[in-house]
């Protein structure tokens, strides 16, 4: 099992900036690919960034250039940082972990919100 808290959410203005904290603990080995979801209210969730254990990263269309996804290893956490926030990236924000050995394993964190007034 893997656990994931989340955090770092909250209100910001449009204009500002929020990182989001992913903290990974249990059986960490072997996470192929940590990401970022988010879901608005009425919508389904999506991919907003990702990371595989190689330092790959992919982002969503509507983020490039504004957030950037980063893992530091030794603590086990991956970041999300998030620059000049619209109103449209209020969410609640989830991080994924998976692993990928004979069967492909998906573990979520808790959520956590993020508000931008405009």
């Amino acid at each position: 099992q893997v656990h994931l808290v989340e955090s770092g959410g909250g209100l910001v203005q449009a204009g500002g900036s929020l990182r989001l904290s992913c903290a990974a603990s249990g059986s960490i080995f072997s996470i192929n690919t940590i990401g970022w979801y988010r879901q608005a209210p009425g919508k389904q969730r999506e991919l907003v960034a990702e990371i595989t254990s190689g330092g790959s990263t992919n982002y969503a269309d509507s983020v490039k250039g504004r957030f950037t996804i980063s893992r530091d290893n030794a603590e086990n956490t991956v970041y999300l940082q998030m620059n000049s926030l619209k109103p449209e990236d209020t969410a609640v924000y989830y991080c994924k972990a998976q692993k990928i050995g004979l069967r492909v394993s998906n573990y979520w964190g808790q959520g956590t919100q993020v508000t931008v007034s405009s």
